[in-house]
């Protein structure tokens, strides 16, 4: 993997010196993994003049999952307690003899970006901007491969759990047993909170696992993701509790898998992010559901659970091969119940079989 790095450090060179800069300081904990393959706590990596350099807040502890500093790359501790690794970085880039120094706004806050100044005050900060949140858009196999994994460890819990007796039972206790499902089954850990709404709670979007018990003829809304090697993917679902879903049921259900269809198939090389949004939302909205409808159909997946693309409505960008995206639809319906169908994919071209589908786990209406 050394040479992965090295080369995705080279791009990202490529990009400063076009921007006037001959120097980089990388902040963002997922960046700096994404360039120097682990992201020790309070590390940052400078793209230095003569070398680059992983600076740490002291000697790099070796933790499950969070991967290995690659090899070719110089680490640096801190000789003492509470130095700043973004400051101490900024005056080797001055010894460095560097003049400019691209830094990612986006992420230093405004007390470190002062420091930063104070300490090096001849050296002429500038915004690196997304430069690396571009990057990572795109994935190689090697990252792919990783996705991969992680969602056949979500698929594996998923079905495990639904295999089990489930009435009488609370989200809260649900949801834990997910998240111990996904590490005993080789996770790193859940890629964000699992979600499991019972009934009207299956109604809101972004609900919490409550005390809450599952009660017959419950809506069963399970959201949750792994994490493998860094790389975070999710899967949803919704089901039906014991009895047969009712008329009201079986027809929402139908409209959102109607509508997660028309998303997936429109996941193609050089589609608009917002064509992909529109291709399920108009199945929602048509069916009057406008007002009970999540703001995104989806999103891309990787070293965060959440990153670019953004597959909504005034979304800018077209989709490019090999790139890992949500498709997410849902409708909500508060007091009552709703249904998510979220699905994990990477967009390929039609000549390779089209998107491929990295999450697996049965989109028919169950009744459990």
């Amino acid at each position: 993997m050394s040479e992965v790095y090295a080369a995705r450090r080279e791009r990202l060179r490529e990009r400063c010196t076009a921007g006037g800069s001959a120097s980089a300081l990388v902040t963002r904990p997922a960046n700096v993994r994404y360039l120097a393959g682990a992201a020790p706590r309070g590390a940052v990596l400078l793209l230095g003049r003569g070398e680059d350099l992983l600076l740490c807040a002291g000697p790099p502890a070796e933790e499950a999952g969070a991967g290995r500093p690659d090899e070719a790359l110089r680490v640096q501790a801190l000789s003492g307690p509470g130095g700043d690794p973004a400051v101490a970085a900024a005056d080797i880039a001055t010894a460095q003899g560097a003049d400019s120094l691209a830094v990612e706004e986006h992420h230093l806050t405004v007390t470190r970006h002062r420091a930063i100044g104070s300490v090096a005050p001849r050296l002429r900060l500038s915004d690196l901007g997304a430069a690396v949140e571009q990057l990572r858009v795109i994935k190689d196999e090697e990252e792919i491969s990783c996705l991969r994994i992680g969602a056949e460890i979500a698929d594996q819990a998923l079905g495990e759990l639904l295999e089990s007796i489930l009435v009488g039972r609370t989200e809260r206790h649900l949801a834990l047993e997910l998240e111990r499902r996904l590490v005993d089954h080789g996770a790193d850990g859940p890629a964000f909170a699992t979600s499991v709404g019972t009934g009207p709670n299956s109604g809101r979007c972004g609900h919490r696992p409550t005390d809450r018990r599952v009660e017959e003829g419950d809506f069963l809304s399970v959201c949750l993701g792994a994490t493998y090697r860094g790389y975070r993917c999710e899967v949803g679902r919704t089901f039906v509790i014991g009895t047969s879903p009712a008329d009201w049921q079986i027809a929402l259900y139908d409209l959102v898998f109607a509508a997660q269809r028309a998303g997936r198939e429109a996941l193609v090389p050089g589609v608009a992010y917002r064509d992909v949004d529109r291709a399920a939302r108009q199945v929602l909205d048509s069916a009057g559901y406008a007002e009970a409808l999540p703001s995104l159909t989806g999103h891309g997946v990787g070293l965060e659970i959440d990153e670019d693309p953004q597959l909504a409505p005034a979304a800018m960008g077209k989709l490019d091969a090999c790139v890992p995206v949500t498709v997410e639809p849902g409708v909500h319906l508060p007091g009552r119940g709703g249904v998510r169908i979220d699905d994990t994919l990477v967009v390929r071209p039609e000549a390779d079989g089209g998107p491929e589908l990295l999450t697996i786990t049965t989109k028919e209406l169950l009744a459990l």
